[in-house]
């Protein structure tokens, strides 16, 4: 079986996951892009950077496992992410997808 993710995925190919994701974690801010191409960041239901990439997601593309922290650059600066690999059938890191995570924004985060 072919793989599902690959590193040249464009930001549209990852749209339509994304914004499933998006409504899933009850419309949180999400991000996702390829290994090799920028990608999505959508809030409130839309799209609103087709150019995008953080540090945190960075971070996931550099040592292919779940980063939680809280940037200190970017547009989500002091706010707490959460960053997961997609990951091909090698078990390699080909794109990474966030979550904002609103529900510790507030209250605080812990690692």
């Amino acid at each position: 079986m072919p793989d599902l993710f690959h590193p040249d995925m464009t930001g549209d190919e990852l749209e339509p996951m994304a914004m499933a994701f998006h409504n899933l974690v009850d419309q949180f801010p999400v991000a996702v892009r390829s290994k090799n191409k920028r990608g999505l960041r959508i809030e409130g239901n839309r799209v609103i950077d087709r150019n995008y990439s953080g540090p945190v997601m960075e971070k996931v593309l550099e040592t292919n496992e779940v980063v939680r922290e809280t940037p200190d650059t970017g547009s989500y600066k002091g706010i707490p992410s959460i960053a997961t690999p997609l990951r091909n059938s090698q078990g390699e890191c080909v794109g990474v997808m966030a979550v904002i995570d609103l529900r510790h924004a507030y209250a605080g985060f812990e690692d």
